[in-house]
């Protein structure tokens, strides 16, 4: 792979602008920094995402603003990166010191805000107490966007630092002086046999980076291994009693030399692929074109659609509109004929002033040849003041439109057909007596009204209660199912729901519920707990083993061999009765755990012993296969401890589990499962593991329970554990 590089480099630089834009703010990497994540951003993104909740700012000398202030973002100024350096370091932006209230530094105004979440994978990064100091400047993206920059402006020179005016185009700068010369300053300032001769020179450039790469957390000390668990330089001082100091660990050449041949094979893969990348661009601009021109199609047939709905809308109010009108004049019609009716029965006025004309009338004859017909007309009028009755009615309820149903038709109008089924995402659900079951929705376009969640109890067909049951609607991506029957098998499955139209079921998944309730409780952090060994995390759910100085020296006081005793650690709660079941995660990379319970007695017993006076010939569990492990299964004793370690489990000769050949030391060697259970019953004095996942019963043995019993572990060397979040959350909740 030696001619790489060359392949590498004809590449155009400019081809690769979209590698040098910060996820953020969408411009040029300016001094990014490396995230524990692998992502870098620049420092200025840094420093306003952990302040982009809050309203205070620094004080004027620091020359900075909050980023949600009014003005483009090109008009915040932004401090020097060596003024930034010290402010992170002194503690200035809230990373460092005690915590005098929660989120806020005493005596400051600036907000204690460590945690964000990282723009490119969305995972939260946590800077702890160091905040920004503890991370490192991405110099070699440093000098690839100083290169894209120089061929962007490759018209602007890059001139002298030392000429006095006019000042001379730049042949060379100096990475020991931070500064460019042309070739005239260059000789004066670095004459021949003095010290600055010997100064490392490279073409001009305006990105000035450190010879050697120094490490963040002790500032005096050159960075000279790799760890491989945080994916991080750190110098030896990390690593010897750091936060490195139980991590795996390579130097650095030989990271230098594995990285570069991986990262060479990669990309001498992605480059014999080459013809087979340009055929799947070529697809995949077919499959754009294609794209682009079934949503026009699509976008015309919604068009016409609605044109044609719109159209009998219209057409439909129309009519209805010219049938009001109609009804209106003809009732306005009958209705003041009407008036006018009546206004002729008053005085003066009318018929009745016809009538009084009549009487006047004194030929008979001619008297009863006009009165006849008009008595006839008087005598309708009187009856219909006696029988009031309009002659039109005002309302027109009769055309009120009752357009419920077909708005919920409208509403209901399906566009995007059937939706995808969910997928339930295992890696993030687990049951208990309580099921938290998580899914992963479509990746469609359109989104769902809600899901709904099915589930089972599976062989019960004999009993008659195989049938499904279903949740309440689920307006997210996940719910919580209550009530399950302990050590029982459980089907789910579930759908989703848009315009009335319901998906296919996803795949059905199983669980195997525990075979007992759940057990809540936290890590104690004041019964015997070592913070000198041991580092337990804020929530108190996970604990650490690391290896301090307190381990160093109590290892040189042994001359001839060593023996350093386990870390206890235990739960916050206590069991006196009943059954229960908790269940937590090791870390792969552990040395050495003990998982299991104790009695309150024991605990004691343990708290009290000198480490490094014990002798694991005599402690039964101490983690050595001694065989006292083996020859006291037999005797009921106050505690059951399980070795679990370097990715395996190790179970003690007497186990009894199913088909285990107790002759065999091979079986008793069991690859450590990715979740640990453990369930305790007290009234019955027995203690069982399982393998959380799959709720198969690793080993059992008799335990005794005359005491208070409490969840235990023990740490040797490098181990981590992790409690369930089930486990945690309802203890979380009371505090």
């Amino acid at each position: 792979f030696r001619r790489m590089p060359s392949l590498i480099y004809l590449v155009p630089i400019k081809n690769i602008e979209r590698e040098l834009i910060c996820p953020i703010c969408k411009e040029l990497f300016t001094h990014p920094l490396i995230l524990p994540c692998q992502h870098s951003v620049c420092h200025k993104c840094v420093r306003e995402l952990l302040l982009l909740n809050h309203e205070d700012s620094f004080d004027a000398g620091s020359e900075c603003s909050l980023p949600g202030s009014p003005g483009p973002r090109s008009r915040v100024p932004s401090p020097s990166m060596e003024r930034l350096d010290r402010l992170a370091r002194s503690g200035a932006f809230g990373f460092a010191g005690s915590i005098s209230s929660p989120g806020w530094r005493r005596g400051s105004v600036t907000p204690r805000v460590t945690t964000f979440p990282c723009p490119g994978c969305q995972h939260d990064v946590d800077l702890g107490e160091r905040g920004m100091s503890m991370l490192f400047r991405n110099f070699t993206l440093e000098s690839i966007v100083e290169r894209y920059r120089q061929a962007a402006r490759a018209a602007v020179a890059i001139m002298c630092n030392m000429c006095k005016p006019p000042q001379q185009e730049a042949t060379k700068s100096c990475m020991d002086c931070k500064a460019s010369y042309c070739n005239e300053c260059f000789k004066f300032h670095h004459p021949w046999g003095t010290p600055k001769a010997q100064h490392e020179y490279v073409g001009p450039t305006m990105n000035f980076r450190p010879k050697v790469l120094m490490c963040p957390e002790h500032e005096m000390e050159k960075v000279n291994m790799y760890c491989e668990v945080c994916r991080r330089p750190v110098c030896h001082l990390c690593k010897l009693g750091g936060s490195h100091a139980n991590h795996k660990v390579t130097s650095m050449s030989s990271a230098y030399k594995i990285l570069k041949e991986k990262l060479s094979k990669s990309i001498h893969y992605l480059i014999s692929k080459e013809d087979q990348v340009r055929t799947q661009i070529s697809h995949l601009e077919v499959l754009i074109n294609e794209t682009e021109e079934n949503g026009q199609v699509a976008e015309c047939g919604a068009y016409e659609h609605f044109e044609r709905l719109f159209q009998t809308l219209q057409e439909r109010k129309s009519e209805m509109l010219n049938s009001i009108e109609q009804s209106r004049t003809r009732r306005l019609e009958q209705l003041r004929g009407q008036v006018e009716e009546y206004q002729g029965m008053l005085e003066n006025s009318g018929l009745v002033g016809y009538a009084q004309e009549v009487l006047k009338e004194t030929d008979q004859s001619c008297f009863v040849q006009t009165a006849k017909q008009l008595h006839t007309r008087i005598a309708k009028s009187t009856e219909s003041l006696r029988t009031f009755h309009p002659a039109a009615d005002p309302s027109f309820d009769e055309f009120v439109l009752e357009t419920s149903r077909e708005e919920t038709m409208l509403k209901e109008l399906c566009f995007g057909g059937v939706p995808e089924p969910p997928i339930i995402d295992l890696s993030r659900s687990h049951v208990y007596n309580e099921g938290l079951l998580c899914w992963q929705l479509a990746e469609d376009t359109l989104a769902t009204d809600h899901q709904v969640l099915e589930y089972r109890r599976l062989g019960t067909e004999q009993d008659g209660d195989s049938r499904w049951r279903l949740t309440d609607r689920v307006y997210g991506p996940s719910t919580v199912v209550c009530d399950l029957e302990a050590d029982s098998l459980y089907s789910f499955r579930v759908r989703s729901c848009r315009n009335s139209l319901y998906s296919p079921y996803s795949p059905e998944v199983t669980f195997h519920t525990p075979p007992a309730p759940a057990f809540g409780f936290l890590f104690n952090d004041n019964c015997g707990f070592s913070s000198e060994r041991l580092a337990l995390s804020r929530r108190r759910d996970s604990v650490e083993s690391m290896a301090g100085m307190a381990f160093l020296l109590a290892a040189e006081r042994v001359q001839t061999g060593s023996y350093m005793g386990l870390d206890y650690i235990i739960g916050d709660t206590g069991i006196s009765q009943g059954r229960h079941y908790w269940a937590f995660r090791v870390e792969p990379h552990s040395y050495l755990v003990k998982v299991g319970v104790a009695s309150d007695s024991k605990l004691l017993e343990w708290f009290h012993n000198p480490r490094d006076t014990s002798s694991p010939r005599y402690d039964h569990d101490s983690g050595h296969d001694s065989g006292s492990e083996d020859t006291c299964y037999d005797l009921s004793q106050p505690f059951t401890l399980l070795t679990v370690g370097m990715g395996k489990m190790f179970l003690p000769k007497a186990s009894i589990s199913a088909g285990s050949d107790h002759g065999d030391h091979s079986n008793r060697v069991l690859p450590m499962p990715q979740r640990i259970g453990v369930c305790l019953d007290y009234d019955a004095g027995r203690v069982y593991f399982y393998d959380a996942d799959t709720m198969r019963c690793l080993y059992e043995r008799q335990v005794d329970c005359s005491g208070t019993m409490y969840p235990a572990f023990g740490l040797m060397g490098s181990g981590k554990v992790h409690l369930e979040e089930f486990i945690t959350e309802k203890r979380l909740s009371y505090m």
